[in-house]
């Protein structure tokens, strides 16, 4: 539904197949839909991932109908867990928080822009570890992004940065 918001000033939520899917009625109610693996929650898009051998014009139907049921119905998108999603970790190391702060305002809204999210996991012996979520998680040219697009802008920002590594699941 282009125009609204779904998660707006809140970080992004990804949901599993096998999450719980509490703090999220939508992501449960689309999780239900049988082929569907996994539903991310950006601020103003949704990114929904099949299972490869399905097609999409089976499932667009229904994911269709749940959105449209959840979005006139004013239904929750997501509930407050008490827990907020820090998107950036607080760290006493000043590479870090270099790091984080490129990842926040230059290279996670260019992520979003394909539907996906791209969170730090940690930074040690100067390798970034990064986690691609969304469209961009098991996309083909998340590898060529991670190296060519935030290998080399974090390397020319921050020197001590050597590689970035992708965390998979």
């Amino acid at each position: 539904m282009p125009g609204r918001h779904v998660m707006g000033e809140q970080p992004p939520l990804s949901f599993k197949k096998t999450d719980e899917c509490h703090t999220s009625p939508l992501a449960k109610r689309l999780l239900q839909i049988e082929n569907l693996q996994e539903v991310f929650l950006g601020s103003d898009f949704i990114t929904i991932s099949k299972q490869a051998d399905q097609d999409w014009y089976v499932l667009k139907p229904l994911i269709l109908g749940a959105l449209m049921e959840a979005f006139v119905n004013g239904l929750p998108i997501y509930q407050e867990s008490g827990d907020p999603v820090k998107s950036t970790p607080v760290s006493d190391d000043p590479l870090v928080n270099q790091i984080c702060e490129l990842l926040e305002t230059r290279i996670r809204p260019a992520v979003a822009q394909d539907g996906g999210d791209i969170t730090f996991e940690g930074f040690e012996d100067g390798i970034v570890y990064l986690r691609m979520k969304g469209a961009c998680s098991g996309c083909p040219s998340s590898s060529a992004t991670l190296k060519s697009g935030i290998e080399n802008m974090l390397k020319y920002y921050v020197p001590e940065v050597l590689e970035v590594r992708q965390v998979n699941d």
